[in-house]
């Protein structure tokens, strides 16, 4: 893999870590305070303590806090998501987004209104479905996922297109009592979000990373020539299989949350090899810079018109969209990094 960062030779690993170490207590710290209703750091440092008034320590407890905590949560599921698709398509345009799990996630708890009576959505699990269900078709459409990655790549922008149209068409059909609230979940907002679902959604994710940790030696190999893969014994097609069902329960399960936030997926990766060009599988830079980017994203819709608050999604595809030309232009001539 090469350097695609002018200065990485002069910049170690310790110092991209104090920068994303500063950036996320500076974020967390913004996120606790700021809102529609603005905390003081005695206020916050009083309610963090439980010596608040009663209403400071509500607006910390069950509003910011888990906010705060599904905001990251979402945004390190992502990233690891989308850094595992990266690797098995050798692309950095790979993404949850652009093979239509994230799609079919959202289309799946389209059909928990469409199939109900209830203008509420199904169990967060639903997702998942959706999400398994898209990879089942790629894979299908592929002919397996055989030895080169790029062609499950092509077949899911196909798919994502079809799940993309799917949503529009049962949005388009329901009531309009009923559409409100899938409509605004489609925007990515981290609105109402609490312990109950961020629980479940977290032990899965934190499942899904021990395994990727106790099967980091393997799927750190992809990023190898094929060839190469096969001749130490390691099957390819058993391997990318594994790592894009992975990508996809953590995708489903981040859109389970608060519904779709695009280009997180694709731009921690890319940012965590630019910070991290040494490393050949960067894990955990890739889901703090995930949790951050989101995170970020949340803090941003919730001051910039306070009180109106911009979903989540919103602002990272108004912030993620630049941001990804500009990585992709300064890295045009290594693409796919590999």
């Amino acid at each position: 893999m090469k350097a695609a960062f002018s200065w990485a030779g002069s910049n170690p690993a310790w110092k991209s870590w104090l920068i994303l170490g500063a950036a996320a207590f500076a974020l967390m710290l913004a996120s606790l305070m700021y809102g529609e209703i603005r905390l003081s750091f005695h206020q916050l440092w009083a309610a963090m303590l439980s010596q608040a008034q009663p209403a400071d320590q509500l607006l910390l407890e069950k509003i910011r806090l888990p906010r705060l905590l599904a905001g990251m949560l979402i945004g390190a599921a992502l990233a690891l998501s989308g850094l595992l698709l990266q690797l098995v398509t050798k692309n950095a345009l790979a993404s949850p987004d652009v093979f239509g799990i994230s799609d079919s996630a959202v289309l799946a708890l389209a059909f928990t209104i469409l199939f109900s009576s209830s203008p509420v959505l199904g169990e967060w699990w639903h997702a998942l479905f959706g999400a398994l269900a898209c990879v089942s078709i790629i894979l299908l459409a592929a002919g397996g996922i055989g030895t080169q990655g790029y062609r499950i790549l092509v077949i899911g922008i196909g798919v994502a297109t079809l799940m993309k149209a799917s949503f529009d068409l049962i949005l388009s059909t329901l009531p309009v009592m009923h559409s409100s609230s899938i409509l605004v979940f489609s925007t990515g907002s981290l609105i109402g979000r609490s312990y109950t679902i961020l629980l479940p959604a977290s032990l899965l994710i934190l499942a899904l990373l021990s395994v990727i940790l106790l099967w980091r030696r393997f799927f750190s190999a992809v990023v190898l020539p094929d060839a190469v893969i096969q001749s130490i014994g390691t099957s390819l097609p058993s391997l990318r299989f594994i790592m894009i069902c992975i990508a996809a329960f953590l995708a489903g399960t981040a859109v389970s949350i608060a519904g779709p936030i695009g280009f997180v997926a694709i731009a921690a990766p890319i940012l965590s090899f630019k910070l991290f060009p040494k490393n050949l599988f960067p894990v955990f830079p890739a889901l703090c810079i995930g949790a951050l980017m989101v995170a970020a994203a949340d803090l941003l819709g919730r001051t910039l018109l306070a009180p109106v608050e911009i979903p989540a999604g919103i602002i990272s595809g108004m912030i993620g969209g630049p941001l990804l030309l500009w990585l992709l232009y300064s890295n045009s001539r290594n693409m796919s990094r590999i």
